[in-house]
């Protein structure tokens, strides 16, 4: 697994954000290595000399970092030619939902300061995340970082993670500011049964107020992909769902289906919530041929395409992020690796094993 925090030393005052290079710069932004040993790189910037272990300095090099004396650590916000970017802005969340692989906390440390600068230091034209717990629980946070970017950096583009609960009408005239087409907001949705959504995400009311939320955003223009994990709870309603979705939402563009992720909330409950598709495609497979043929763009998420019948295997995206992607040793042997998604990192490692090579 690709580490995102290191060891670090500062004798900063405060957090900074800074670019680090391997090689000499001229950019202020930047902090260039000027000292190197086995997993020790020292590097030099406008805030002074700080000291990185646990890496060489060829995996760093144009990495954007956050630097935090007082807790010891680097952490890299933005890595050098990764497509997988998140900022993490919030832990805090509204929602508890059955298999939350990132338990909300009751805590919020604002560093939406430092996200920003961060951004603004990006590789041209990528696509950066925000996510959290629910980074709209500091919205106007969030429509401010996303405006100071787009006023210097127009050629980025954001995807949004937000579970749908807190926009209103009175921001219909921020939702259509030019700055928003770059924008993508990924929503989940969990069943088209309203009682079955808000048992998935412990919170009455959710399904309608995630509705009353969509027709905002559709009214506004934004750019939508609704989200739907894989549970034993929703797998029989994953057809009606395609119904609704086709019947209603169908200026969404992309639906996800998702196969669940072994961490957090999911660990304990594994057994009860977990479907193998292998198994069990009959009710998936019937979603994504309606979605297909009312023109709705589906796709499905951290599935092995072994795990599919070969004509679903074309809706299937390498989509773990590579720094928690992992494959077993029979993987090495197939034909598609390169195509595949693999397993999570945390995954049971008898579930590596759970491949026909292709």
């Amino acid at each position: 697994m690709i580490p995102l925090t290191l060891p670090a030393l500062s004798d900063a005052e405060k957090p900074f954000v800074t670019r680090l290079r391997i090689v000499p710069s001229d950019q202020e932004s930047d902090s260039c290595c000027i000292e190197q040993a086995e997993n020790q790189l020292l590097f030099s910037g406008e805030h002074g000399l700080f000291q990185v272990s646990g890496s060489k300095a060829d995996a760093l090099d144009g990495d954007i970092v956050i630097v935090t004396p007082a807790e010891n650590k680097v952490e890299r916000i933005i890595r050098s030619g990764s497509a997988q970017n998140s900022l993490l802005v919030t832990e805090r969340c509204d929602q508890l939902c059955v298999m939350c692989s990132q338990p909300p906390k009751k805590t919020h440390f604002d560093r939406f300061e430092l996200f920003t600068q961060a951004a603004l230091l990006a590789e041209n034209g990528i696509t950066i995340g925000i996510t959290g717990g629910e980074p709209t629980l500091y919205k106007d946070s969030v429509f401010n970082l996303i405006r100071t970017v787009f006023e210097t950096r127009p050629d980025l583009n954001f995807h949004i993670l937000t579970n749908g609960q807190h926009f209103q009408e009175s921001d219909l005239e921020t939702l259509r500011n030019p700055w928003f087409r770059n924008v993508v907001w990924g929503i989940p949705l969990y069943s088209h049964i309203a009682e079955t959504h808000d048992e998935i995400v412990a919170k009455k009311g959710a399904f309608d107020r995630l509705h009353e939320s969509l027709n905002y955003l559709l009214l506004s223009g934004a750019r939508l992909e609704l989200r739907t994990v894989i549970l034993q709870s929703n797998l029989d309603s994953f057809p009606g769902l395609a119904k609704h979705i086709t019947g209603i939402l169908h200026f969404v563009e992309q639906w996800s289906i998702m196969q669940l992720e072994n961490i957090g909330f999911t660990r304990n409950r594994w057994d009860s919530l977990y479907v193998d598709l292998r198994n069990d495609f009959k009710s998936i497979a019937s979603a994504l041929d309606i979605a297909t043929l009312f023109g709705v763009n589906s796709k499905l998420f951290n599935v092995p395409l072994c795990h599919l019948s070969e004509f679903h295997r074309n809706f299937a995206v390498n989509s773990i992020s590579d720094w928690k992607q992992r494959f077993g040793e029979r993987c090495s042997m197939c034909s598609k690796i390169d195509d595949c998604s693999g397993f999570f990192e945390w995954h049971p490692p008898e579930f590596l094993e759970q491949v026909t090579p292709i």
